[in-house]
Parts: structure tokens; C-alpha cells; sequence
């Protein structure tokens, strides 16, 4: 933890201001409207709440972008941080901070996902959450920033996207892959099945020496890591577009133009490579980074273009603690709070007491987010 000005000559406020468009989604609307849905019990109410859920398999979400978004993100960051280290004949001091960020993301996504508070190794789960995925993708694209152009950095993404989607569609391994992407036959699964075992999320471990996998369980990790990558590293194209001393309507017009064009590659790609945000599919990538390119385009034209910084920093609040808030909603749960003060209102509200108790929630994760915002306090990893 550590104190820094509020503004900054090298700050993008739009990313901060996405970063916790991102954040309030997760941590704030889809804590209060899954309660919400299940009071209303309406059919259209069902329909506007596809935009909050993810696709079972195949196909594209909005709420499926948040994950993406968040790497990305990390990505667009990369060229205000680390810069001034592209040039140094020593990196210890780069990769020391780089190595901190990628091991305490991995914990505080074993603490989030993979049950390390549980104290029970029995039921720890290894790689299993946003945060690793991130580090992951971090790693990648903070090594070839430091020591590649910016050509070689577009080569490897297109390297890795290919190699995963050949993966995918050439290599076989005790009957999961050889062209297959559906939930029980993809390459992904087999490779996560056989080299996670137990320590897999959902799955769990037999008296005689056996794994029982999870059937709702179709998230993969391993063989997605080389598309994590490539999600973080079409983030850092953005962040060296915005960062390039063209000016502000050239900028904008390269990250719409990246947009449309990863999106439309994705959707043709998906033709015969499904998007499947589940297993990070090649098609999907680019999917969701064309889409995310467009945010930032469209964040950046709003608040650094056209200077509309009013009423934004209630994003801030977010942005600027995104780790944080991430944190406090998947470790600590506030509604107790609200269930303690306000039980005697369930006869009264009925089914829409549950809402009660997740704005309760959602305030208490606020209002800490906001008391660090407003003493400079930032949770630096």
C-alpha cells in the first residue's frame, strides 16, 4: 500500500475510469441484480439479465468481456509504468517488480478461487481465477515490451493465437482435442484434467487414489494461457497507440479501426473455431479484444479527447483500487451487515429482501474504496 497523487501528467484518467467501469460491473451491478432477478421473477427481466450472465458455451456476452477487459487493461498500463526501463542496460529492478506482481496475484487468486483460506490441502486449487490468468498474460507481455519492437510483439501474439488454435484443431491426447470444441472432448480440458488432477477446480480426489472431476466445471486454464498473453498484449498495442506522440483524433481513429477489425477477424475465425470464452479460444480472443479496443476508444474520446472529467470519479473509486475491490467482493462478505440491521424488514419486503442485504453489501465496499481513494491510498502490487 502506498500513497500517490490523485492526478498525474502521465495518468490516463480514461483507463482509470474504464478500469472501474469494469469493476463496478463485477463488484457493485452483478452483486445487487442477480437477488434482483430472482424477486422480480419476470421473463423480460430474465431477458435484460443475459447482458449479466455468461454464455453457457459457444458464443459472446457482454457480461463475457469483464474477464478480458481486466487483462486488457493491464495491458494499455504497461507502456506508462515500464518505459523508462525499455532502454536500461540492467531490468533486476523491473523484473523483481514484475515478479512480486505476478506471485501475489497468483496468491490473492488462490485465496479468491482456490480455497488457500480453507487452510485444507485437500481443497486447494492451483489455477482457477482472473488474477492468475492476468499474471500470466502479464508476464508475457511485460517480457516482450522490455526486450522486443513492436513488430516482434505483433508477431508473437499471431504466433500464440495460431499455435493455440493448431493446438486445438491437430494435437490429440487420450481421445480429448483432434479438432474438438465441445466442453468434453476439447484439447484445453484434457490438458487441465492431466496436469492439474486433483488440484483442478471442482474436482476432487477418490479414497483410492482416483480424481472425480466436476461436470459443470468447463473453464481452462493451461493451454488458454498462451491466449491470456495475447489478450494482455493487444492491451499494450493500445496503451502504445495512446501513448505515441501522434495526435488525440489519429489515436482515436487507430484503436476504432483495431476494433472493428479484431472483432470482425474473431467472428469470421469463429466460423470454423468457435468462441468459447470458456477455454479462451483464438476466435475468442480476438473477439473480445476488438471489443475492448473499442471501450478504450471510446473512454479515451469521452474524458483525455473531448476533457469530460465531471462526474467520474466514482469510477475512479474503482479504477484506482481495482485489486482491492476485487479482493472485497470475493473474500469478505459485507452482507452480514445489512442482515443484522435490517432482518425485521424481511416480512415486509419478501422476495426482495435478499436485494437489501447485497446493497448493503455493495455500499460497504464503497464506502472503504472511497475513504482510501480520498487519503491517497492505493493498493499497489
Amino acid at each position: 500500500m502506498e500513497k500517490q497523487q490523485q492526478s498525474s501528467p502521465q495518468r490516463l484518467e480514461s483507463l482509470d475510469a474504464l478500469r472501474g467501469f469494469d469493476l463496478f460491473c463485477l463488484v457493485a451491478l452483478e452483486i445487487v441484480f442477480h437477488p434482483l432477478q430472482r424477486a422480480i421473477g419476470m421473463p423480460w427481466f430474465d431477458s435484460f439479465m443475459w447482458g449479466f450472465s455468461h454464455v453457457q458455451w459457444e458464443g459472446f456476452s457482454t457480461w463475457d468481456l469483464v474477464m478480458p477487459l481486466f487483462m486488457f487493461m493491464s495491458g494499455v498500463s504497461m507502456p506508462f509504468a515500464f518505459s523508462k526501463y525499455k532502454t536500461s542496460p540492467d531490468k533486476r529492478t523491473v523484473y523483481r517488480r514484475i515478479g512480486k506482481r505476478v506471485a501475489l496475484l497468483w496468491i490473492f487468486g488462490m485465496m479468491c478461487q482456490g480455497n488457500l483460506l480453507a487452510f485444507d490441502p485437500d481443497k486447494i486449487y492451483l489455477f482457477s481465477n482472473t488474477l492468475q490468468a492476468i499474471a500470466i498474460g502479464y508476464l508475457i507481455a511485460a517480457a516482450l515490451f522490455l526486450h522486443c519492437r513492436t513488430e516482434v510483439q505483433a508477431g508473437v501474439a499471431a504466433a500464440l493465437l495460431l499455435i493455440s488454435w493448431a493446438a486445438m484443431q491437430f494435437v490429440s491426447i487420450d481421445g480429448y482435442g483432434g479438432g474438438s470444441y465441445t466442453p468434453d472432448g476439447n484439447l484445453a480440458e484434457g490438458i487441465d484434467r492431466a496436469v492439474l488432477g486433483r488440484f483442478r477446480d471442482g474436482a476432487t480426489a477418490t479414497a483410492e487414489g482416483g480424481v472425480i472431476f466436476s461436470e459443470s466445471y468447463r473453464y481452462t486454464w493451461i493451454l488458454s494461457s498462451l491466449n491470456f498473453g495475447v489478450t494482455v498484449l493487444t492491451g499494450l498495442f493500445a496503451g502504445q497507440i495512446i501513448k505515441s506522440a501522434r495526435r488525440q483524433s489519429q489515436k482515436l481513429k487507430l484503436l476504432v479501426a483495431a476494433g472493428i477489425a479484431l472483432a470482425a477477424a474473431g467472428w469470421l475465425w469463429g466460423l470454423q473455431a468457435p468462441v468459447v470464452k470458456k477455454i479462451w479460444s483464438s476466435s475468442m480472443t480476438l473477439v473480445s479484444s476488438g471489443y475492448c479496443f473499442l471501450l478504450m476508444a471510446a473512454f479515451y474520446y469521452w474524458i483525455d479527447y473531448k476533457g469530460r472529467r465531471k462526474n467520474i470519479t466514482w469510477l475512479k473509486v474503482y479504477g484506482m483500487n481495482s485489486i482491492t475491490a476485487y479482493m472485497l467482493a470475493n473474500i469478505i462478505n459485507f452482507r452480514c451487515i445489512g442482515e443484522s440491521l435490517f432482518y425485521g424488514l424481511q416480512p415486509l419486503l419478501g422476495n426482495f429482501y435478499p436485494v437489501l442485504p447485497a446493497l448493503v453489501n455493495v455500499s460497504v465496499i464503497y464506502l472503504i474504496l472511497w475513504l482510501m481513494y480520498k487519503r491517497n491510498l492505493f493498493l499497489k502490487i
